[in-house]
Formats: C-alpha cells, structure tokens, sequence
C-alpha cells in the first residue's frame, strides 16, 4: 500500500534465483461450469480431502531421459511427462490441424554443479542453473532434479512438480501447434502455457491420470501456491514479463475452469482485459509499496473504506483488542467484527505482524508465501465487509458469507487504486503493486480473508482465491449476484 500522507519504502523482494518459465528456445475441453452455485465445488468438482501425488500402485513410465539418475524428483517428472504426453495426444486434435507429436527429447540436470559445469541444455551448461524449461531450439524440455524440483516438493508437494512440468509443455505445444510465434509477447505465452497447465490438472482432478492424482482442498491449494511462489517478483523489471501471482493464478484458473480451448484466447487484449485499472509499476523505482500497520493508518482505511463502500451507519472500530466482549460470542484474531454492537476490534501488533514481509532465509530458492502490509490491511477489509452484508440483512454465519467477503474484499481492493480514484474520492491509502499477490497468497494460505463472521472459510484455495479476484474485476453487483 501507499499512503497519502506519508510514504513507507519497506517492499519485501523475494529472492527467486529462478523462474519456472520457459527459458533458453524462447526465454473435457470448451465446458462452461459453473463455479458458484455450491460453494462446496471447484469449478463444478466436488471439494475433497484425498490423496495428492504420484497414484499407488502405477508403474512408472519408462520414457527415455538424457543424463537422469532415477532420483524421486527424476521419476516424478517424468511420470507426468508421460501423462501430459497422453492428454496432449487426446486434447491437441481437437484444437489445432494435424497430428500430436511428443517432444523430441527429455534432459535432467543438477544445479549443484559449478557454473560453467554440467550437460548441456539448449545450449548452455547447466551447472549453478535451478530451473526447468521448453526449449523451442531443439524441441527439448529439461529440468533440474536436485535443488529446484526438490525444492518445490517440499514446499508444495509433489503436484507442484506436475505443474511446472506441465506449464513447460504447454510451451511446446504453442510452438508445434503455431499458436505463437517469435513476435508473441512473453506475457502471452507464459499466461497461455499457465493456463494450459490448469486444463492438466483438472485432468488428474477428474481422475484420468495414469500416475497422479490430486484433491480439490489442500492439494490443488498447494498447485496454486507454487503458481504465486514463481510470479513476477520486481514490476519495474523490465524482465518481468511472465505475469503477477493474481494474473498467473488467474491464467491457471481459467485452464481448470474452461478447459485448453479457452488458453488458444488469451492474448494482450485478454490479459489488459483482466488488469483492469489495477497499478502495474511503481512511477519511483525506489518505492516499495509498503505501509507498517498501524492505529493511525488503520483509522487511513476505515475513511476510505467508508467512501467505497457507504453505510447509513458504519461500525465502530476499537483497537483495544479484538474480543470486544460480544454479546453474540464471536471473536477472530487478530481482528473480529460483533454484528450486534456493530463492532469491529483489532489487535493492532497481532495485525502489524502479520503484515510484516517475510524475508527469505538464506539458502531458500522458493518462499513458501508472500507476505507484507496488505496481507493484513485486507483481512481488515474483509471484516468491514461484515459489517456491509449486517446492513443488507445477510447472514454472516455461512459459506456464502465467506465467498461475500472475499468477493467485497476484493471491491475494495479495486477501489484503492490509485487510477479509480476521482477528484471528490477521500482515499487516503491506495493500492501499490504486490499488494494483491499478498492477498491471494494468503487467500491460499490461511484463507481467514474469505471467512464467515466466526472465522470459519471454506477448504477451497481455488473458491476463496475466485471470488476474490470477483470483487477486483467485477465489483460490487457481481458479489450480490454471485453469492446470494
């Protein structure tokens, strides 16, 4: 966030010394579901609990792979080769002209070689290089099976290396196919190929995997939180070219949703479609966006809140605490909102901590959330959203209070920005880039963003995530239609 007052420059960087992207070469389908009806669906499949990771029992592909070792991260990856090979043959027929081929060929590395080190890939030696990628040169898709697929395991679980294997063939398939070439902006191709990974996974989700499968709560979570983890870290680098965590999300939303017909529409005039009015850069390169929580800008927020969302009588905001004695009995940490005294209590150091960013330790290759001011600032939004449903006479004790809440989060989210501000506006704060890859990290984290009055949210990253990004694009109409 910013603040009109007085500006904070504390912007958290996540040290990433890779990218998941396609590197080196080129640095069910066409259903509409409906993912609202029952907040206890993902994008029409029913939330469940299970097993996410390599299916028991299945023999492991036998696909040829230059230099690998047989490692766990070697036949994870080239299991879901095998398989994202198999759904290709199917799916490519019935979007593009002519007949599927397989890539050429398969190479593992390891990163832990010294620079100037290792087998070749795409023409370069991969010793120091933690990262995986299509190489269009050659027709090649390679990986690093010691520091990088390792990495993503133990932060996201296994599916996560399916996803990043997938996203890496989507690129070859936009290649064989035609549907980009060498004048396709990057933007273009990495969200198509996010989105072409998506359809994947909603593949293994249906259960049409032959070495995989992948629950709808934490395990489709965990695919997403990898997707936020390998963003665009620095919007002023001019190499920042592959998409936020929200658009990447988005991207991978829109593959699991609608299928791999829908990814052959992306393109510049989709994805600024999907931007909207929402701040891309910083205009000083020295900025950081980031504004420390406290009672004087938390009174900043309640002002503007009150000028997005207008109430004939807005609640009280105490920062003594966030049990505020309610009759009712609820109370959330570290703030909660009391629909019968109209209440809202904050905890303001519980809130300033979480609204801390999170520095990266050293030796970490993926950060395992991205935190920072508006993790917090948008927590308290969503309790003021409580507040806003009470007057409409909502209930606030169910899930669609959870997916309202997200969703008029996100109103408000949209409505800081600086460009939706007009000459009578009375923000004082506004919206700074990151701010919303923060949100929906810990929409996927901890979800309390997307919670009813009692702090209770739903188990779906994907739901809570979708209805966030609802209220962003679509605004308030759309969260009164959508969740009823």
């Amino acid at each position: 966030m910013s603040g009109g007052r007085t500006r904070h420059t504390l912007w958290m960087t996540a040290v990433i010394t890779m990218m998941v992207v396609s590197g080196c070469g080129s640095s069910v389908e066409g259903r509409a579901v409906s993912i609202y009806d029952n907040p206890f669906t993902v994008a029409g499949l029913p939330v469940t609990d299970g097993p996410s990771g390599p299916r028991p029992g299945a023999p492991h592909s036998t696909l040829e792979v230059r230099n690998a070792e047989g490692t766990d991260s070697d036949i994870l990856a080239t299991d879901a080769i095998d398989d994202i090979q198999r759904y290709w043959a199917q799916t490519y027929p019935e979007l593009f002209k002519g007949t599927f081929a397989p890539v050429s060929a398969l190479i593992s590395w390891d990163a832990g070689e010294d620079e100037d080190e290792g087998i070749r890939f795409c023409g370069d030696r991969t010793g120091g290089i933690p990262n995986a990628a299509y190489c269009s040169r050659d027709d090649t898709i390679g990986w690093d099976r010691t520091i990088l697929l390792p990495a993503l395991i133990d932060a996201f679980g296994p599916m996560s290396v399916v996803m990043v294997i997938a996203h890496e063939y989507g690129h070859a398939v936009q290649y064989q196919s035609g549907l980009i070439g060498e004048e396709t902006p990057t933007i273009v191709a990495e969200q198509q190929a996010d989105c072409f990974a998506g359809a994947f996974v909603r593949h293994v989700a249906e259960g049409d995997s032959t070495h995989f499968t992948i629950n709808t709560s934490d395990g489709l979570n965990g695919v997403l939180a990898a997707t936020v983890a390998v963003r665009d870290v620095d919007p002023n680098d001019p190499d920042s070219v592959h998409g936020t965590a929200f658009e990447r999300v988005t991207a991978v939303q829109i593959g699991f949703t609608d299928g791999a017909a829908a990814c052959t529409e992306i393109d510049e005039a989709e994805i600024e479609s999907r931007r909207a009015d929402l701040p891309q850069q910083f205009s000083n390169a020295a900025d950081d966006g980031e504004l420390p929580v406290t009672v004087e800008t938390l009174e900043a927020f309640v002002r503007s809140f009150e000028s997005l969302l207008t109430l004939q009588n807005p609640p009280t905001v105490t920062y003594a605490g966030s049990d505020t004695d309610c009759p009712d009995g609820t109370s959330t940490e570290p703030v909660s909102y009391c629909a019968s005294t109209n209440t809202i209590g904050v905890d303001v150091d519980a809130l300033a901590e979480l609204g801390t960013a999170e520095r990266p330790r050293r030796g970490d290759v993926i950060p395992l959330n991205v935190s920072g001011d508006y993790s917090a600032y948008v927590l308290f939004a969503s309790r003021y959203t409580l507040a806003v449903q009470n007057e409409a006479g909502q209930p606030l004790d169910n899930p669609q209070t959870a997916l309202r809440s997200a969703c008029l989060a996100g109103v408000i989210t949209a409505g800081l920005s600086a460009e939706n501000r007009t000459s009578t506006s009375e923000l004082e704060v506004w919206l700074s880039p990151g701010d919303l890859d923060e949100a929906v990290s810990g929409l996927l984290s901890d979800g309390l963003t997307a919670s009813d009055i009692d702090g209770v949210t739903l188990p779906s990253g994907f739901s809570r995530v979708d209805a966030f990004r609802s209220g962003v694009l679509g605004g308030r109409e759309q969260c009164n239609t959508r969740y009823r």
